[in-house]
């Protein structure tokens, strides 16, 4: 097969996205959708492989600065839109084109590359490790209760156009974003994303709806929702579908879920993205009712091992020597001494003995403290070759908050 991979420029976005569009199942975005993310694309940052004048495979990359474990701000490649034709599968597409990606990364000096994946095999040949969870709720509200905090029944709620109050939203999530690993600090455009409600993906949903919390004239608090009428013979079933919630203090945050739990002739509300540590979980009166389910959200990928764990700290000492394997990136293989702490990190080659020997995917897996490195021993992924140095750095790799990635891209 003879393919040629170039990058992507402004006369092949429709039939770039047309073919995105295709692997992906057929069904056009809606108008509103196509054009934010024509808007949000970094041509300079997307290829496509193309088998004549057809695109059998795309990929592309955004230019992110995510929340690590000690609240800095790492550059990180927001990895994208990759798909390849069917009628081209199973002929190295896919591995070219990671292949590609990688290499320029490095290239640019990007020590971290994150993905959400449509289906989570794909990537782990690759390197790229599940690194966050997500938690979905669907909380029948006649029969859970909250208890409320003190100070939540002083919290004021009002309604307001979502487009009227973004500026101030995403304001406080930017105050938020270091507090969190995993949090994307959204660059400009990105606040958008928020907005997008296209009436073609409601699926029988009102618009999308957003009430703000408020003390003393100031913004605490926020949460946008939607509402899914339903009736039955015996009465109203509606559902309130939750989009995001974010609050500064617990008063506020309580108060926003007291809120959502006596929308009149609702009888649910459904959580697609919360945290897997949501607090939600320890102010509601019958968790069991909450039907929760957790699964994989945001997957990482260590592009230079030394540098990426440089950039975060530790919640406890930790002085080890990892005996990495990398086949995808080959410079990454070999011993590396990690010391660091709560303050900061160094992160260097060494001839040292091996404390630990695992794959760059298991320290991906680790990196933003989701994953313990504990239970990735217990999985036959990680060998300790030094007694005490596991559970030395898997304490050291914790993190206080669990990583959370709150949207998509």
């Amino acid at each position: 097969m003879t393919t040629d991979v170039r990058m992507l420029d402004e006369g092949d976005w429709d039939t770039w996205y047309g073919a995105l569009d295709v692997a992906f199942g057929g069904v056009p975005e809606s108008p509103q959708e196509q054009k934010l993310w024509r808007e949000l694309i970094e041509l300079d940052r997307s290829f496509g492989v193309w088998d004549g004048a057809s695109c059998v495979g795309t990929a592309a990359a955004f230019s992110f600065r995510l929340s690590v474990p000690g609240g800095a701000l790492v550059d990180a490649a927001g990895v994208t839109m990759i798909s390849v034709a069917a009628t081209h599968r199973r002929r190295g597409i896919m591995t070219s084109m990671m292949r590609r990606q990688l290499d320029g990364l490095r290239a640019g000096g990007e020590s971290l590359a994150v993905l959400t994946a449509s289906e989570p095999m794909i990537y782990g040949r690759f390197g790229y490790g599940a690194a966050t969870q997500q938690l979905k709720a669907t909380i029948d509200t006649t029969r859970v209760r909250l208890a409320l905090p003190s100070g939540a029944a002083d919290v004021r709620l009002r309604y307001a156009k979502p487009t009227d109050v973004h500026e101030a939203c995403e304001a406080l999530y930017a105050r938020r974003v270091g507090e969190r690993p995993g949090l994307l600090a959204r660059q400009p455009g990105w606040e958008r994303l928020g907005l997008l409600d296209p009436a073609s993906d409601r699926g029988g949903a009102s618009q999308l709806q957003c009430v703000v919390a408020e003390q003393d004239g100031e913004l605490v608090g926020y949460v946008r929702f939607a509402v899914k009428p339903e009736w039955e013979w015996q009465g109203p079933k509606s559902t309130v579908l939750l989009r995001d919630l974010e609050a500064v203090d617990p008063a506020a945050y309580a108060a926003l879920w007291q809120f959502l739990f006596d929308i009149d002739l609702t009888s649910s509300v459904v959580a697609r993205s919360r945290p897997v540590d949501d607090p939600l979980l320890q102010l509601v009166s019958d968790v069991r009712r909450c039907d929760i389910a957790v699964r994989d959200s945001l997957h990482v990928r260590l592009v230079e091992v030394g540098a990426a764990l440089e950039a975060r700290t530790y919640q406890a000492p930790v002085d080890v020597v990892f005996e990495v394997t990398d086949a995808f990136c080959p410079w990454n293989e070999g011993r590396w001494r990690l010391t660091g702490d709560a303050k900061g990190a160094s992160c260097e080659r060494t001839h040292d003995p091996a404390d630990l020997a695992l794959s760059v995917r298991e320290l991906a897996a680790a990196y933003l403290g989701g994953t313990s490195l504990v239970s990735l021993a217990g999985a036959g992924r990680v060998r300790e070759l030094r007694g005490g140095a596991l559970a030395e750095a898997s304490l050291a790799f914790g993190s206080a908050s669990a990583p959370w990635l709150p949207h998509g891209f």
